[in-house]
């Protein structure tokens, strides 16, 4: 998780999105890892709990575009590329986020 949100804390194309930007100023990187990392343990099937808001909550406001979301999503892969995680478990990881996909992309907003 270090690694991933790190990469989207300064993801220039997911910055640019004034509202993704000024969300990731009064949440510390830290925080924002431990939110995805229980999340990701829920999951997958671990007993820990999320915690958080649910995914419309936290995104509904920040009108995430489909090329953002791309974005988003190749910070993902190049973090599993990066620690060369098996294709299967990737594949499972991916499915995961394509699960929130309607909760996070703005409808008609893939300019």
């Amino acid at each position: 998780m270090d690694d991933f949100i790190d990469r989207v804390m300064r993801n220039p194309v997911l910055n640019a999105n004034t509202a993704v930007d000024e969300a990731h100023h009064p949440v510390s990187a830290a925080g924002f890892k431990y939110y995805v990392t229980e999340m990701v343990c829920w999951a997958t099937g671990g007993p820990q709990t999320y915690t958080g808001r649910s995914m419309s909550e936290s995104h509904k406001h920040l009108k995430i575009t489909e090329s953002e979301r791309a974005a988003f999503c190749k910070d993902f892969d190049d973090t599993m590329a990066k620690f060369n995680v098996p294709e299967a478990e990737h594949k499972e990881l991916f499915a995961i986020v394509e699960s929130t996909k309607g909760d996070i992309v703005t409808p008609f907003s893939s300019v």
